[in-house]
Formats: C-alpha cells, sequence, structure tokens
C-alpha cells in the first residue's frame, strides 16, 4: 500500500513546516491550545469504555493525544509528517507520557490493525486530504464493534470562509495564514453520508462557537456552525 496514497504533499509540508512551533501556547497554535480541553471532554463524553484503547488520526504535535493520555487513555497517534511526529514524541518524552507515536496512514493502521481501538479521533484533519470518505472509511475499519469515531472538521458555507479562513487566519491571526481552503471544507450532511457509507451510524454533533469580543470558545451541542465535531458509533 502506499502510504502516500491519499496524502497531500503540499499540505504535509505545510505541517512540516509549522512543527516547531506547536508546543507555543502563545504563538500561531495557540487556539489549538484554547480549544483543546473543550476537544477532550466532548471526546471523552462519547466514550463508556474505562481507560480506552484510542487511535488519533492526523495526531501533529500530539496536544490532543496527550490530553487523551492525561485523562487515561491508552493512546497509538499517527501523522505523516515526520518532523511534527518528532515535536510530538520529543514533548510526550519530556512529560513522562507513553503515547505510541508512528509515521503511518490510517489506510495502512486499517489494514493491520482492523477492529482494535474503542475510539478513533480525527480532528481537524478531514479538510486537509483529497479524499475524505477514504480516511473516514479507514477510520471505521479501525474500531472495534460498537466503538466510537469523532470527527471534527470546518463547514463549506459562506460563514465559514469569513469566520475560519478571513477572520481567523488574516484578521484575527489565530491560525497560519493558507491553513485551511476554502474548496475543502465539509459540508456535515457530506460527513454524514460518507460515515453512514463505513457502516457508521451517527449519534451526536456539536460546534466550536468562538465569540471575538471575549476570544472564548464553548461548546454548543446539536448545533453544525463554522468549526463543528460529530460522534459516529460503529454498528455491531
Amino acid at each position: 500500500m502506499n502510504l502516500h496514497s491519499n496524502a497531500d504533499q503540499a499540505e504535509i509540508a505545510k505541517f512540516d513546516r509549522l512543527s516547531k512551533i506547536w508546543w507555543d501556547t502563545a504563538g500561531k497554535m495557540r487556539m489549538l491550545h484554547v480549544i483543546n480541553p473543550l476537544r477532550a471532554r466532548f471526546i471523552s463524553d462519547q466514550i463508556d469504555v474505562p481507560n480506552p484503547k484510542i487511535l488519533d488520526v492526523g495526531c501533529g504535535g500530539g496536544i490532543l493525544s496527550e490530553a487523551l493520555t492525561r485523562s487515561g487513555a491508552r493512546v497509538t497517534a499517527i501523522d505523516l509528517s515526520q518532523p511534527t511526529l518528532q515535536a510530538a514524541r520529543l514533548h510526550a518524552e519530556a512529560h513522562g507520557l507513553e503515547i505510541d507515536y508512528r509515521y503511518l496512514s490510517v489506510e495502512q493502521m486499517a489494514s493491520t490493525a482492523a477492529g482494535s481501538f474503542d475510539a478513533v479521533t480525527c480532528m481537524e484533519m478531514l479538510e486537509h486530504v483529497p479524499q475524505p470518505g477514504v480516511v473516514i472509511d479507514a477510520c471505521a475499519r479501525c474500531l472495534k464493534p460498537g466503538g466510537r469515531a469523532i470527527f471534527s472538521t470546518i463547514n463549506r458555507t459562506p460563514k465559514a470562509f469569513l469566520f475560519a479562513i478571513v477572520a481567523g487566519e488574516y484578521l484575527l491571526r489565530l491560525l497560519p495564514r493558507g491553513t485551511h481552503h476554502y474548496r475543502m471544507l465539509i459540508r456535515p450532511w457530506e460527513l454524514r453520508e460518507w460515515a453512514r457509507d463505513s457502516g457508521l451510524e451517527f449519534s451526536l454533533s456539536a460546534s466550536l462557537m468562538y465569540n471575538p469580543l471575549t476570544r472564548k470558545f464553548q461548546v454548543a451541542r446539536g448545533k453544525e456552525d463554522v468549526n463543528y465535531m460529530a460522534c459516529f458509533i460503529k454498528n455491531e
């Protein structure tokens, strides 16, 4: 299997360049650190297994992987940016955290570890790959029956373009410029269709709502706004 068969090399190169700033909480990745506790809590609330075995797909510098590990999960984390994985490993080691970081695509993981995980997380990655449905299907294959798949992505709407790209990247500079491309954003119904085709049943959605005046986020359950999360259950 080609490791990079569903990977955008320009996107990987972009994240290679960002590898040194993942853990700078006051830098361009600061908003990921701000929303991370909200994402981690949403994920934990969906999983009813103690000390779950979780696969974090597109783990980046390990911000979410570390939070899940601290909550008691046994985390395997995969990514296709070698410099980013190295940053993640060094940070985890420095803080005494055991996380199994691997340079693998989720398609490869599905071929060798199908049905192995209680939950799979894939946060803010789907909008960076050529074929999101292929990633979702591989995530589903990695799950045990009854396991949870939790995705987050950005809605493809004019509002999302204004808030996530124009405001978020260019005006407020919450993220590095060029992080997102409008044509690659994903509408909720598209995500649900891909998930259904992969044997996943929709469970719950929520949005991370940002207030530019207070510069704070909150989770709005049942809402699919700009930056949204969705939980699915693998059919028994």
